[in-house]
C-alpha cells in the first residue's frame, strides 16, 4: 500500500512541477491615448500610409506591449521563461511549472489570466515523436531540366508580367523555417541588387541575423518562387516585389510557441506597412499530444495563429497560407482562418495532389480557398540550384506573387477586394469543393474583372439576374443608338456576339454551360466589362 502511495505522490509532483507552456494575458497598456495620438511612434510611415489608403483603424492593438510587465514576469524568482510577446493580444507566451504560471494571475496585479496550451493539465503528459512537416517537401522529384513556366503560366500570371506587373511596389513578409545563402546565392543577385531585399529578424534565435540559421533552407525555396530569377531558367511570380524575411519556425522541436513566434511576426510586418504575407506553415500536432489541436478545433476561431491571422487581415493585410500537406486529415491552423486565402496544390496537370490538405464543413469558409501547382514545383535550393519539390508550401508562394502583381496592378483595390477578384476567376468558382476550393485562378480574368469594378462608369446600363439561370435581362440608355455585346468564357474564347438596338434586352443563356464568363459592351468611345455567372 505504501509503493502505491510513494507513486500516487512521484506522479502528482510531476504533474505539478512538470515543464508546461502557456499564454499570460495582460490587463493593460500604458500610454494607449498618446501612442493613438502620435502614431509615428509605433508604427512606421509606411504602415499608417497603408492602413490610411484602404481605411484601417490604428488601435489600442498597435499599442506595444508594455516592457516593464515583461521585465517583472523574467525574474528568476518567477520560475518561468518569457519566449514571445504579442501586442494584438497583450500576452506574452511563458514556459514553467503549472504552479509557478498560475502563481503568476496572484503575484501580478496586471496579469488577466492564463490560458495553458496543454488541452488536458489531469492527463498524464505524453509525448509524440517530433514530426517533421516538411518531410513531403523535402524529398526532391527527380527531374529533367526544366523551369518555372508551367507553374507560372498555369495562374496566368506571365500575362500580367508581359504588362510590367511584377509585384513592384508590394511588401511581402514571409514567415518560414529559414532562409540559407538568400544573402549570396545567385538566385536573389538581381533581388538584393534592386534593394527590394529589406531585412529580416530570426524570433527563435532572437537576432537580426536571419541567415544565420541554416539547418533549414525551406524559406529559400518557399522564397525562390517569388523572388527567384536566373536567367533563361527561371522566374518567380513577383520578381520585382520588395521581401521581408522572418523566421518564425523551430524545425528542431514542435510546440506552440511558434504560434507565438508566427504572431510576433505578424505583429512586426504590420509596423512596418508590409502587404502581404506569405506562410508556408501549419500547426495542428505537437510532440506534447496534450498541447495538440483536435479537428473540431480547426473552425477558423480556436488556435492562437489562426486568431492571429485573423486580426492581420483586419489589419489590411492580405495573408496566404498553404493549406497543408495532409490530405484527408485536413487544414491546420492558421489555414482554417476565414481572414486568410488558404492555398491547395494541383499537380502540373491541374489535377488534385493527393496530399494536399483537404477542407471540411468544420471551417466557417470554404477551404482550401484556390489552388496552384504544389506537386512537382520548381524551387531553387540553396545551392543554387534549381530542382522539384512537392507541397503546398510552394503552391502558397506561387500564388502570393501572382496575387502581388495583380495587386501592383489594381493600387487602390482593398485586400478583401483582391483576394475576391482571385477566387472569381477561379477554374470551379460557381461549384467549388474540399479538394481545389474554387479552382485554379486567372490572374488575368482577376485583373479583367477588377478593372471592371474599378472602371468610371461611361454609361448607365442594368445586367439582371446575376447569376443567370435561362434568360438575362439587359438595359441600356436609349442615347446610346447601338451596343455591341460580346459573352467570353474562361479561356478567352467568344461565344456570344451580337448587336443591341434597344434599351431594355432580353438574352437567352439557357444554351450556355454553367461557369463564368466575361461580358463586354461597346457603344462608340464607351466600354465596360462585367463578370456574368450562368447557373
Amino acid at each position: 500500500m505504501k509503493k502505491v502511495l510513494l507513486l500516487c505522490i512521484v506522479l502528482c509532483q510531476y504533474n505539478v512541477f512538470a515543464q508546461q507552456d502557456a499564454w499570460v494575458f495582460f490587463n493593460a497598456k500604458e500610454n494607449v491615448q498618446a501612442s493613438l495620438d502620435n502614431p509615428i511612434s509605433i508604427l512606421t510611415q509606411q504602415a499608417i500610409d497603408r492602413k490610411n489608403a484602404h481605411g484601417i483603424a490604428i488601435d489600442e492593438r498597435d499599442v506595444p506591449v508594455n516592457e516593464s510587465y515583461i521585465s517583472m514576469l523574467k525574474a528568476p524568482e518567477t520560475g518561468v521563461t518569457v519566449f514571445a510577446k504579442s501586442k494584438w493580444f497583450n500576452a506574452v507566451y511563458v514556459r514553467g511549472s503549472e504552479v509557478n504560471i498560475n502563481a503568476l494571475v496572484d503575484d501580478f496585479d496586471f496579469v488577466d489570466y492564463v490560458d495553458f496550451a496543454d488541452n488536458s493539465l489531469d492527463a498524464s503528459t505524453r509525448f509524440a515523436a517530433v514530426n517533421d512537416k516538411f518531410l513531403v517537401e523535402n524529398n526532391t522529384v527527380t527531374f529533367n531540366y526544366g523551369d518555372a513556366q508551367n507553374q507560372v503560366e498555369m495562374i496566368n500570371a506571365h500575362t500580367l508580367h508581359l504588362d510590367d506587373f511584377t509585384g513592384e511596389g508590394i511588401i511581402i513578409a514571409v514567415l518560414d523555417s529559414g532562409f540559407s545563402n538568400v544573402d549570396t546565392m545567385g538566385a536573389f543577385q538581381r533581388l538584393r541588387d534592386n534593394g527590394d531585399l529589406l531585412g529580416g529578424y530570426d524570433f527563435v534565435d532572437r537576432n537580426d541575423n536571419v541567415y544565420e540559421f541554416t539547418t533549414s533552407d525551406h524559406g529559400t525555396r518557399v522564397l525562390s518562387d517569388m523572388a527567384g530569377f536566373v536567367q533563361d531558367q527561371f522566374v518567380g511570380t513577383a520578381p520585382d516585389a520588395s521581401y521581408y524575411l522572418f523566421r518564425t519556425e523551430d524545425v528542431g522541436s514542435e510546440t506552440p510557441v511558434e504560434e507565438a513566434y508566427w504572431v510576433e511576426a505578424a505583429e512586426r510586418s504590420d509596423s512596418l506597412g508590409v502587404h502581404m504575407i506569405n506562410s508556408s506553415l501549419g500547426y495542428k500536432t505537437y510532440q506534447n499530444a496534450n498541447y495538440s489541436y483536435a479537428n473540431e478545433d480547426l473552425d477558423g476561431l480556436t488556435a492562437f495563429v489562426t486568431r492571429g491571422a485573423n486580426i492581420a487581415n483586419e489589419k489590411g493585410i492580405l495573408v496566404v497560407t498553404s493549406a497543408g500537406n495532409s490530405g484527408a486529415s485536413g487544414v491546420g491552423a492558421p489555414a482554417d482562418a476565414a481572414g486568410v486565402l488558404s492555398i491547395g496544390a494541383v499537380d502540373d496537370n491541374g489535377n488534385y495532389a493527393i496530399f494536399s490538405s483537404q477542407g471540411s464543413g468544420i471551417q466557417p469558409t470554404q477551404k482550401p480557398d484556390v489552388v496552384a501547382q504544389g506537386s512537382g514545383s520548381f524551387v531553387v535550393a540553396d545551392t543554387n540550384t534549381i530542382i522539384s519539390n512537392n507541397g503546398t508550401s510552394f503552391s502558397s508562394p506561387i500564388m502570393a506573387g501572382g496575387i502581388a502583381s495583380l495587386w501592383q496592378a489594381l493600387p487602390n483595390a482593398s485586400h478583401e477586394e483582391i483576394k475576391q477578384y482571385v477566387r472569381l476567376s477561379a477554374s470551379q468558382y460557381t461549384t467549388p469543393d474540399y479538394f481545389l476550393g474554387y479552382g485554379i485562378p486567372d490572374l488575368q480574368l482577376a485583373l479583367d474583372i477588377g478593372l471592371s469594378v474599378q472602371e468610371e462608369e461611361l454609361f448607365e446600363f442594368k445586367v439582371f439576374p446575376n447569376p443567370a439561370i435561362d434568360v438575362l435581362n439587359i438595359q441600356v440608355p436609349s442615347a446610346n443608338d447601338v451596343t455591341t455585346l460580346r459573352i467570353y468564357d474562361i479561356l478567352g474564347k467568344t461565344v456570344l456576339e451580337q448587336q443591341i438596338i434597344q434599351s431594355r434586352h432580353q438574352l437567352d443563356v439557357s444554351s450556355m454551360s454553367a461557369g463564368v464568363y466575361i461580358m463586354s459592351f461597346q457603344s462608340g468611345d464607351a466600354s465596360k466589362t462585367i463578370k456574368l455567372i450562368k447557373s
